[in-house]
């Protein structure tokens, strides 16, 4: 599935630690917003998802590379694509941006449970179905 997801995000003081670099674990919230804002862009809402199907996505696996270091006010291009699309998760490759400059890689996985039992499930027709399409 070629289609790459771009989102843009600005570098917060909050976002850094004492010496004014991007805190480590901070880009993998970076990498769970672009995914969020991915679904928006399909029209796919984790709420709707939530309380019409009772399903809802969660971080199974995350390996990350970091590359080179992000500071304060810097803006970061977040840029994402999916390497599998299976019945019940999908594996995505993430990267953060600055410029030219990757600074971080990641690969994510990402299953869908019952929401009421955080047991696996199918991901729900609907959002697969835009998943797919992109």
């Amino acid at each position: 599935m070629p289609s790459v997801f771009t989102w843009t995000v600005r570098v917060y003081y909050e976002d850094t630690d004492a010496g004014g670099i991007v805190y480590y674990a901070n880009y993998l919230k970076f990498f769970e917003r672009a995914r969020t804002e991915w679904l928006r862009s399909l029209g796919i809402h984790q709420q709707d998802l939530l309380s019409a199907e009772g399903a809802a996505f969660v971080v199974r696996s995350a390996s990350v590379e970091y590359l080179g270091a992000a500071r304060l006010d810097d803006e970061l291009t977040l840029r994402l694509n999916i390497e599998k699309l299976g019945r019940a998760s999908v594996q995505f490759a993430q990267q953060a941006w600055r410029g030219d400059t990757l600074l971080a890689s990641a690969s994510v996985k990402v299953g869908c449970v019952d929401a009421a039992t955080l047991r696996p499930r199918s991901i729900p027709d609907i959002a697969a179905d835009k998943m797919r399409a992109a």
